[in-house]
């Protein structure tokens, strides 16, 4: 039998050039003694930065640690089979206070053959955005390698890339090769595959508090990037009350919203993976077996493969994002 439960981490706060408040006044989460807080990571696996467990018998043990020990009771036979030791997911809430850079990430085979690790897919999902607020997804036209080269020469990238306006609950999946970057004055919840790898593309000749610019990686992106023109950036979905909604399936994450004002329950038993909550919105009390775990807006809980039933208890609502790999 599993020693498993349901885990709560200690979250891990990352002070950044453009980062501000909203992690501690909008998600309760205290960064001090950091000026800011960019991003936070909740749940990661990255060699850096691994989560530490924060709740019941196993606190203090580390992400990794227990899934050496645990392997497919943790995550799942099938992602086992397939990523091994290295947890596949990484979640992260993200602060805005300004503009970040414009940005690339690798597939999974350029990021192996240059830096031995997994690309980078990811997706958001917009918890707050001040009016106006907007973000980069790609690009506005069909665009190659040499008209991109001419206008970042030019310094004129606005004028081929996609710029959305955006509110709360918007959805964006953003596979590897997109060209991106989150606009000023956006809370978002990001969803992504187990990679820090990114090629900072332009960074509005921004400098440090020592007075130096960050590092580009012109050419590193040029072979990451994908040129092609997508129409529809946005995910499109009907939201819901009391009901799963998909908003987003691909090779390396599934995840769900669940807009909820009552019980339920969710029965895991077909999928073979661990599934994560992100709660967005409220709160909750998370019933497994006999055991229960109260969950409060900003927590991400991480539920093992082995527990495949629980109930979900609520008196003011929530909202959750519900991802695992199918």
């Amino acid at each position: 039998m599993s020693n498993l439960y349901p885990l709560k981490f200690k979250t891990i706060f990352k002070d950044k050039i453009w980062g501000g408040e909203k992690i501690k006044t909008y998600l309760g989460k205290d960064f001090s003694p950091l000026p800011n807080c960019g991003e936070t990571w909740e749940i990661s696996g990255v060699k850096s930065d691994v989560s530490v467990i924060a709740n019941g018998p196993l606190t203090g043990t580390n992400l990794a640690d227990l899934l050496t020990t645990e392997k497919e009771q943790l995550v799942g036979k099938k992602v086992y089979q397939r990523f091994g030791n290295e947890f596949p997911l990484l979640v992260k809430f993200i602060d805005a206070n300004d503009d970040l850079s414009i940005q690339v990430h690798p597939d999974d085979e350029l990021a192996k053959k240059r830096h031995n690790s997994f690309g980078k897919t990811e997706m958001w999902y917009v918890i707050q955005a001040d009016k106006g607020a907007s973000l980069i997804s790609g690009f506005n036209q069909k665009v190659d390698k040499e008209l991109y080269l001419k206008k970042f020469n030019e310094g004129k990238l606005d004028d081929i890339l996609n710029k959305e306006e955006v509110q709360a609950d918007d959805v964006f999946f953003l596979p590897a090769g997109r060209v991106h970057t989150i606009g000023k004055g956006l809370l978002i919840a990001e969803i992504q595959q187990t990679s820090d790898i990114t090629y900072r593309i332009y960074d509005f000749d921004r400098v440090d508090d020592k007075g130096n610019k960050r590092e580009l990686h012109t050419t590193e992106a040029l072979d990451a990037i994908d040129y092609n023109f997508y129409k529809d950036i946005k995910t499109n979905y009907e939201p819901s009350k009391n009901k799963v909604v998909e908003l987003v399936e691909c090779p390396y994450f599934t995840t769900n919203v669940l807009d909820y004002t009552k019980n339920t329950h969710r029965d895991y038993t077909s999928i073979d993976s661990f599934v994560i909550h992100v709660c967005l919105e409220g709160s909750y009390v998370l019933n497994y077996g006999v055991e229960e775990l109260p969950v409060n807006m900003g927590d991400c809980i991480l539920i093992p493969a082995t527990t495949d039933k629980v109930e979900i208890s609520t008196t003011k609502g929530f909202k959750i994002l519900e991802s695992y790999i199918a």
